[in-house]
């Protein structure tokens, strides 16, 4: 949601987790050969998931940079005003506003109060 306290001259990420994704790929390729190197096949796999895992960042992060920016509401659309609550939704059963506030039992006089004729006890 658009509050308006957004920066006017904002900055994409993407460049820098791009570089940090590459770094972390050629550390983790690095652990891979060190530790297979040094027999030690569980810290090689582990490295190799790290690796795995920054790669497949790396891939979203470029093609995420090759899409290039995406709509945003210019300086001369006004932010959209806070829900506040009025917008309630779907309630599942319909809540007790909808059926008189007995919650679709049929009792009392749908004010919610159940001792409605109870003579003020």
């Amino acid at each position: 949601m658009r509050t308006g306290s957004e920066p006017v001259e904002a900055r994409s990420v993407l460049k820098t987790r791009r570089a940090l994704a590459l770094w972390g790929l050629v550390w983790a390729a690095a652990g891979v050969a060190v530790f297979l190197i040094a027999g030690r096949p569980g810290w090689a796999a582990a490295c190799a998931m790290v690796a795995a895992l920054a790669a497949t960042d790396l891939v979203i992060v470029c093609r995420h940079i090759r899409q290039g920016p995406h709509y945003q509401p210019g300086k001369d659309i006004p932010p959209y005003e806070p829900d506040r609550g009025r917008n309630t939704g779907y309630v599942p059963g319909g809540g007790d506003h909808a059926r008189g506030g007995d919650g679709g039992r049929g009792e009392g006089d749908g004010d919610g109060d159940q001792n409605s004729d109870a003579g003020g006890r």
